[in-house]
């Protein structure tokens, strides 16, 4: 776990905060994507917990250049700017989720804890403020199945209530492998880089309902 955010006092506070618990570890805090990258470097974080906005390099892109050296770690988005601009970049730059900076520190906790426990967490009125923009966006002619087999749109259904593979194998009886490999093609055919990044892409084109915040 790694801790990047531009305010020193509130980085140390959640870095030694999260090294108290039990089942967490706690790398390091740093005040820069500049000061995170030697971090991650010599010890690759599970999660990082990312401010979007940071002196330098900001958030949207330090995820990005986060992602492209460490391509299985997930990035958590913390924000108290929720604009849909903001989300989307977040997203398409690989974020797997966002929490609002003012959440309390269970549901920081709950985040940072979910790529663990299989869930994919998004605070419920960010996601909701993101779905509700790509809503106006639609376009009757881009509504169509993007190719999606129907098993492929099921699964995509799941992914939007917020599902992660081996959820979804067991929601639909299959095995976890058999709903990775649904997930892979339905990113593949929507060119999305994250499972974040589909459920917006299929939302923006009308595949998915333009509410959605679940965790």
């Amino acid at each position: 776990m790694l801790v990047v955010e531009d305010q020193k006092a509130l980085a140390g506070a959640l870095a030694v905060a999260i090294d108290a618990q039990p089942d967490l570890v706690c790398v390091g805090a740093a005040n820069s994507v500049e000061e995170a990258l030697p971090l991650v470097a010599t010890t690759p974080p599970d999660v990082v917990l990312m401010d979007i906005h940071l002196p330098g390099v900001d958030g949207i892109e330090g995820t990005r250049r986060l992602k492209a050296a460490l391509p299985a770690t997930r990035i958590l988005i913390l924000t108290a700017d929720a604009t849909p601009d903001l989300l989307t970049g977040a997203a398409t730059a690989g974020a797997a989720g966002f929490l609002a900076k003012d959440s309390p520190f269970p549901d920081i906790l709950a985040a940072i804890r979910s790529p663990i426990e299989g869930k994919i967490l998004v605070e419920g009125d960010i996601l909701s403020a993101l779905l509700e923009d790509t809503r106006s966006s639609r376009s009757s002619e881009q509504a169509k199945t993007a190719g999606l087999s129907r098993r492929e749109q099921e699964v995509l259904q799941l992914m939007g209530e917020g599902l992660d593979p081996r959820a979804i194998a067991g929601r639909l009886v299959v095995s976890p492998h058999t709903a990775r490999g649904h997930v892979k093609k339905i990113m593949m055919k929507l060119g999305a880089h994250s499972q974040l990044e589909a459920v917006v892409t299929a939302t923006k084109i009308g595949l998915l309902p333009g509410r959605s915040a679940h965790r």
